[in-house]
């Protein structure tokens, strides 16, 4: 099972995930441990689930169309839509900006 933790400020909170898991989808449902995720649409659309990756990004599936739309210059900067992600790895990430 995926690891995940997900840091604001100075806090990390982390959790276990079953394989397969969706951020946004799963924080929706009200079975994701970390209030702290910004979301909205869940469809690649509105950009407020924009997370930078600050560990575990080699796992991941390079950036969909979606993400190269919404994200633009921030993809080289480590940024991801969560609601893009299914989680197989353990992942590290932040939504506060650097």
């Amino acid at each position: 099972m995926p690891s995940v933790t997900f840091r604001v400020g100075d806090q990390a909170f982390t959790e276990e995930v079953a394989d397969n898991t969706n951020l946004v989808v799963r924080a929706g449902i009200k079975k994701f441990p970390f209030p702290h995720l910004k979301y909205k649409c869940g469809m690649g659309k509105c950009g407020t689930c924009a997370c930078r990756v600050l560990a575990g990004a080699d796992a991941l599936p390079e950036p969909n169309w979606k993400e190269e739309k919404v994200l633009g210059h921030r993809l080289a900067q480590g940024w991801r839509l969560g609601c893009q992600l299914w989680l197989h790895h353990d992942l590290e990430l932040t939504q506060d900006r650097p």
